[in-house]
């Protein structure tokens, strides 16, 4: 298996600066996505924490003993160094009353053989696109979410109040993390995005422009453009990582067959 992954930030039209932060290590199969929140800027201080981190901790670890890693050993390599990005953050944040109660959601992906490992912690999201079905495989972890799940409302618009998130990266001295490994299949697309997109573009109009698009960096610049179409209120940060169709040997197998019957001929 193979994967293309390409990605872009954006600041929108109504934020003075982005908090948002994305990562990526095509070689290693790694994907990073974070969001931002505290004042002074600290919410961009804890998203391009996480992101540097967790790219750099396990792009090594892939390149060191990934390759031949068990699914297992993936999981507990993610979810190690998600631990160790929480207390770098949560430490910082103690540390000076500039950085007090950042933290970030994060949205991250490890692609190894047929599978995904996947978590993620607050209201950044990871939908994948299956033929023409667009399926949401994250769950926001959001007030808003909390009282869909109860029962108390339907899962229409949010209010401000009701996003507020419940579950953030570095807020905590442990972060609870959803995490899960996923089966992947050829031509699968996979879109790691934050709630500056996700908020503006409904899953109908983001599962067009995946379909529709040209190639992945052109598909996150159209959807980044249209979140900004559609008012562009947050920080719109945008990852596609697409999975190839690996090489099949029966065209290797044809490919030899057709030169031995020219060659004999």
């Amino acid at each position: 298996m193979s994967v293309q992954i390409y990605a872009e930030t954006d600041p929108g039209l109504q934020r003075a600066h982005n908090e948002d932060s994305v990562a990526f290590d095509v070689p290693s199969g790694l994907c990073i996505l974070a969001d931002g929140m505290g004042g002074h800027k600290a919410g961009e201080v804890a998203s391009g924490m996480a992101s540097a981190f967790l790219k750099s901790e396990l792009r090594e670890w892939v390149n060191q003993s990934g390759r031949s890693a068990s699914r297992a050993e993936v999981r507990m390599a993610v979810e190690r160094a998600i631990a160790q990005a929480n207390s770098a953050i949560y430490n910082m944040s103690k540390s000076s009353a500039r950085y007090s109660g950042m933290g970030t959601t994060l949205v991250t992906g490890l692609f190894h053989e047929n599978a995904l490992v996947l978590a993620h912690i607050g209201d950044s999201r990871c939908y994948r696109l299956r033929g023409e079905q667009l399926e949401q495989l994250t769950k926001d972890h959001s007030v808003h979410q909390e009282q869909v799940d109860a029962g108390l409302r339907g899962a229409g618009p949010a209010s401000r109040e009701q996003k507020l998130v419940t579950r953030a990266l570095g807020v905590d001295e442990r972060a609870e993390i959803d995490v899960e490994t996923l089966e992947t299949a050829p031509g699968d697309i996979y879109l790691m995005c934050s709630d500056g997109l996700s908020d503006m573009v409904e899953n109908g109009a983001i599962a067009a422009i995946l379909r529709n698009s040209g190639n992945i960096a052109q598909r996150v610049k159209h959807l980044v453009n249209a979140a900004n179409a559609a008012g562009g209120r947050d920080n719109i940060s945008v990852l596609i990582a697409e999975v190839d169709a690996p090489r099949e040997p029966g065209l290797l197998n044809a490919a030899r067959r057709m030169l031995s019957s020219v060659w004999s001929g």
